[in-house]
Order: structure tokens, then C-alpha cells, then sequence
């Protein structure tokens, strides 16, 4: 019989969460033939990354995965083996106490958000005792062997592979979403938060030598791109050129379609957790525009990535990657840092594809998961 699991997600930042938790859930049920339900607080979010989702079911199965809504007014449900609790987003109270009260209790997982904190090597796996007796652990997501490891599906890399060896299947794809470039123009993805600098940038694209088509899909950054064009709205389908850049506004697409749209860039900007761990599948140099927390901690997880992302760079490229990525999360002046980083494109490029391939040598988030429960029972 399938071992069953339950992960809970509350939605904080859009489409983060439900982007990592439903991956998770997708490869669960895939590749360790697991029964999953997913609670969602907020299917709003999920239909938007899944195309032809149902935003007021309270059920409903995508790619072997029950979707649920998650009620305010919890009602009992049949206890699984496994619950996840995403990102301490806090169960319901008569949920944990089922848990407390039945006869075999499962094994419960608090996933963190992903950091490359050196303290995270130390907290992964660790139990929690809560009062009750019932024990959390805490499952860290990152970058080394001592920790939880990223999200990977089986094959992601050489599906890579095989899509950027075929002109064909990435031309048929761009033009599928109407993307249609000019022939020497560089592809530049920008899936960011607010970013008051951004119009500076935006002039570096607009004055460079070299063609760019900046692929924008709707989100947050919509606002900052528009009072650079000096326009009212811009919506999904939009595309507009000033001087040598070309702004392109992209719906939301299925997930699998966004990694693709990752492999087709030469460059891309990328927020959150989701996109960002997915940037780097797609073996491309990269900005992160980090989420802002109230107490500036996302600035020693910043560096911390960074501390790790730069090793084997040049000086000059380690100090202009640093540079740029700091500005841009302070929504400062991006102007020097970019040209700076420029003068890197070939370095940062070859760099990006080892960080890669080094990732993909670790285990994946969601077999180290299955791999611990299976040693507890």
C-alpha cells in the first residue's frame, strides 16, 4: 500500500511557496509513487502557475496530486504517514491534535526556507520536542552535502541538454509563447520584486551595442518597467522597444514551461526561492533578487549564497557579480555595476554551468525527505 502524505502551504510571497511545495508534491508522486494532498490557504496562487486549476475547489487532482484547500474551519481528516509543515507556516490546532492523540504517530517535517547559513548545517534534521512529546524535525533545503539539497526532478539536466541541443524544440517553443527575437539579440528573463533602480538598468539594455529582448512575466516589477516606458498599464502580450532594447510582458505559464523559458536566456533575474533554485538548473548567470525581511536578515543570506556562488571566480568578476547583486537588492543605481559585470559575460557563463552540474552531483531535496522517513519507520 502507498505511503500517504499531507504538506501544508500558506501562501506568504505570491507564488513561492505553492511554486516549491507543489514541485515537491509533483515529484513525490511521481517518482516515489506517494499518495500527496496538498493544503493551499489561497488556490488563487496555484491556478496561476497551473493553468486550468480550479481556484474554488476544495479538491481536485493535478498530476496525481490532491490539491486541497485548506479550510479555516479545519475539519478531521485520516492522519497520513508523513505531514509536512512548508515553511513554519503552523498547523491546524485539532490537526496536531490528531497527531498527539492517535496510535501511530507520523513523522512530521518542519521544511525551512533555503538558506546557505553556515548554521544550517548544524539545525538540519535536528528533532524539536514539542510539549506533547510529539517530535518536529527540521529539514533544511541547500547547498551542501550536510544539509537537505535542492529541489531536482530525475533527468532535469539532461532534459536541459537535450532542449539546448535542438534549435528546432527551442525555437518552436519561443514561438509557441510569441517570443520572436531578432536573430543577434540576447535573451534576459526578469521575474523581480519592486526594484526603485531599475529604470538605470533598463537604460544600460536600451544603450548597449548588442540587441536585448527582456522577457517580463507579470509580477511584481510590471509597475517599475512602466514608469520607464512612460506608460499607464502594461499587461501579458505587450511588447515594446525602445533604441536597442525590447520589453515583452509574458503570462504565467506552467512550471515546467518557465524552466524552459530559464534554459532559452543567456541572462536571468529571478526573486524568492522557487525561481531562484531553478535559475541555477538552468546553468545561466543570474541575479537573485532576495525576499526582504523586516529585520534585513535576507542580507546575511545574501552574502552567504554568495560566499559559496563566487568561489573559482576572478577577483574582478567576484567583486562585480557581488556588486551587482547588492545594488540591485538595495534598489540602488545599477549603471556601473552592470557595465562592470559585463566585462565578466563569458567568465560568469562558464562559472554558471559548473555551479550547476556541481549541485546536481548532491542528492535531491525530495529523495533525502523520502530517504529519512524511510530510515525512522
Amino acid at each position: 500500500m502507498k505511503a500517504s502524505w499531507d504538506i501544508f502551504c500558506s501562501v506568504v510571497d505570491n507564488f513561492g511557496d505553492v511554486g516549491v511545495t507543489f514541485r515537491l508534491a509533483r515529484q513525490l508522486v511521481a517518482e516515489h509513487d506517494l499518495n500527496v494532498r496538498l493544503w493551499i490557504d489561497d488556490l488563487n496562487a496555484f491556478a496561476r502557475l497551473r493553468p486550468g486549476a480550479d481556484p474554488l475547489a476544495d479538491e481536485q487532482i493535478s498530476d496525481g496530486v490532491t490539491v486541497c484547500r485548506w479550510p479555516r474551519e479545519w475539519r478531521p481528516v485520516e492522519l497520513p504517514e508523513v505531514v509536512v509543515e512548508a515553511f513554519a507556516c503552523r498547523l491546524p490546532a485539532e490537526y496536531i491534535q490528531a497527531m498527539e492523540t492517535c496510535e501511530h504517530r507520523p513523522l512530521w517535517f518542519n521544511l525551512e526556507y533555503l538558506s546557505a547559513e553556515d548554521w544550517v548545517s548544524g539545525c538540519h534534521g535536528l528533532p524539536s520536542i514539542q510539549s506533547s512529546g510529539v517530535r518536529k524535525y527540521f529539514f533544511f533545503p541547500g547547498f551542501t552535502d550536510k544539509t537537505g539539497g535542492l529541489l531536482r526532478e530525475a533527468g532535469l539536466i539532461e532534459q536541459r541538454h537535450a532542449f539546448e541541443s535542438d534549435p528546432a524544440e527551442r525555437g518552436a517553443f519561443l514561438q509557441r509563447l510569441n517570443i520572436l527575437p531578432h536573430t543577434d539579440a540576447r535573451l534576459i528573463s526578469l521575474f523581480a520584486y519592486e526594484h526603485a533602480g531599475l529604470g538605470s538598468w533598463l537604460d544600460c539594455l536600451a544603450q548597449a551595442e548588442r540587441q536585448t529582448h527582456l522577457l517580463v512575466p507579470e509580477g511584481r516589477i510590471l509597475g517599475d518597467v512602466q514608469r520607464w516606458l512612460g506608460m499607464e498599464a502594461l499587461s501579458a502580450g505587450s511588447v515594446h522597444a525602445r533604441n536597442n532594447l525590447t520589453i515583452q510582458v509574458l503570462p504565467f505559464v506552467r512550471q515546467e514551461d518557465y524552466d524552459r523559458l530559464l534554459w532559452c536566456c543567456d541572462f536571468n533575474v529571478v526573486r524568492g526561492e522557487d525561481s531562484f533554485v531553478r535559475a541555477q538548473w538552468a546553468g545561466r548567470p543570474l541575479i537573485w533578487h532576495i525576499y526582504e525581511q523586516d529585520d534585513d536578515a535576507h542580507w546575511a543570506k545574501l552574502d552567504a549564497f554568495l560566499e559559496l556562488y563566487r568561489v573559482g571566480l576572478s577577483e574582478g568578476a567576484q567583486q562585480a557579480l557581488t556588486q551587482v547583486w547588492r545594488n540591485w537588492n538595495a534598489g540602488e543605481d545599477m549603471a556601473q555595476g552592470w557595465i562592470a559585470l559585463e566585462r565578466h559575460a563569458a567568465e560568469l557563463a562558464a562559472h554558471a554551468r559548473r555551479w550547476c552540474l556541481e549541485q546536481a552531483l548532491q542528492e535531491d531535496l525530495t529523495t533525502a525527505l523520502v530517504r529519512f522517513y524511510r530510515n525512522w519507520i
